[in-house]
């Protein structure tokens, strides 16, 4: 393991006890984010200073920070508390009339089905489910479903349930040709997988915080095109939608021009603990560089692929492809939650997800991670052959 890696892992306590394999539920804590975060207790228990200002300017860097790890600029990137505020400004946001289509996927994460779905029976819009293929979005279901009312296709960067990385090259050539909004839900791929926002053409990406970006719970970021921006109506306008310029003693002001940045949408977001535990995960992440978390996390994933190619007991039901792969391999066998319970047993902390065994391969976990996870696997099929066979005598 990369000595920077190292480093990192020696800051998540959890790494003493527990093989943990479970990011794409939630990270573990690590300990630059309770320092940050018990920090600024003590500053607001000793009430000696207001650090409003210093408030504001955190939450700047944070905007910032999302915005140098997706491809976009400060202005662009807005904070929230989790994936589904994104994902609701544009469901309730983007210039849509009754009658007008939303593209979906037939194997998409709850948070954008029922994003689309509020909207769809406020706003009176009609949802189509693309067909998937093997349980992989299929690109030429999609195309066979574009309809001249579609408007918009609303999709995930990464799959939950088996880590399919989805073509958002390809997929945002088809939205550019047939005039759709593309909106990306990106929580299973932000920190894990690099991804360009601008290039990519997106209109509008959301993704949490507490997964693979290792904030704490309640932390989330938006990003909003240019193209799209000012076509965006907002539902959730505050009084932090305008710059009061930190003037809080002439508030008799109610004529203010809003942010001509993605800040007019996120609310007045001000929740400082989150903030500063978000800008302690940037950190890690930045520091390390998207590029090498990816080739480290992938590189941990083939010394499993590498190993259990050689059992029967076990198959793979996430793409291996270069393309498609992402930080979360899935597999499955015939006693799946008997496997999840042994592993969880053994102090081995991984997902069933949709009839496989998520394992979530992050920044944290190195070779001796996978040699227990490993050993583990082996013993389970061993117990099951040797009931097995004592079944069958």
């Amino acid at each position: 393991m990369n000595e920077r890696f190292e480093q990192v892992r020696r800051s998540f306590p959890h790494t003493k006890k527990i093989v943990y394999f479970n990011t794409a539920a939630f990270s573990p804590m690590s300990t630059p984010i309770k320092e940050a975060i018990d920090a600024n207790f003590e500053l607001r228990m000793a009430a000696e200073v207001d650090d409003t200002r210093q408030m504001y300017e955190l939450r700047e860097r944070v905007r910032s920070g999302y915005a140098r790890l997706i491809g976009a600029e400060t202005r662009q990137v807005g904070v929230s508390i989790n994936t589904s505020f994104g994902l609701d400004l544009a469901s309730y946001g983007l210039p849509l009339k009754e009658g007008d289509e939303i593209l979906l996927s037939d194997i998409e994460f709850p948070a954008t089905i029922y994003a689309w779905r509020g909207a769809a029976e406020n706003r009176k819009l009609k949802i189509t489910y693309v067909k998937s293929k093997d349980r992989k979005f299929d690109i030429q279901e999609l195309e066979n479903a574009i309809t001249d009312r579609s408007r918009v296709l609303s999709i995930s960067f990464v799959q939950f349930f088996n880590g399919f990385k989805n073509d958002l090259k390809r997929l945002s050539e088809i939205c550019r040709k047939h005039n759709l909004f593309f909106v990306v839900d990106g929580i299973q791929g932000a920190g894990a997988e690099p991804i360009n926002v601008k290039e990519l053409d997106i209109d509008i990406f959301a993704s949490g915080c507490q997964k693979w970006l290792l904030a704490p719970f309640g932390s989330g970021f938006f990003y909003i095109s240019d193209k799209v921006k000012d076509r965006l109506t907002s539902h959730n306008i505050t009084w932090y939608s305008s710059d009061w310029e930190f003037q809080f003693s002439d508030l008799f002001k109610f004529n203010l021009p809003y942010f001509d940045t993605a800040e007019k949408f996120q609310g007045g977001y001000y929740a400082t603990l989150n903030l500063l535990g978000m800008e302690a995960a940037q950190k890690i992440i930045l520091d390390l560089g998207i590029d090498d978390i990816q080739m480290h996390n992938h590189r941990l994933i083939d010394t499993i692929v590498k190993t259990l190619k050689e059992s029967e007991y076990y198959k793979f039901t996430s793409s291996l492809k270069p393309g498609e792969r992402s930080s979360i391999l899935t597999i499955a066998c015939d006693k799946l939650k008997d496997l999840h319970r042994f592993l969880f047993s053994q102090k081995i902390h991984a997902a069933c997800r949709e009839g496989s065994v998520r394992i979530a391969v992050h920044l944290f976990n190195n070779e001796s991670d996978i040699d227990r996870l490993l050993e583990a696997l082996s013993e389970f099929e061993k117990l099951n052959s040797r009931n097995l066979a004592g079944k069958t005598n």
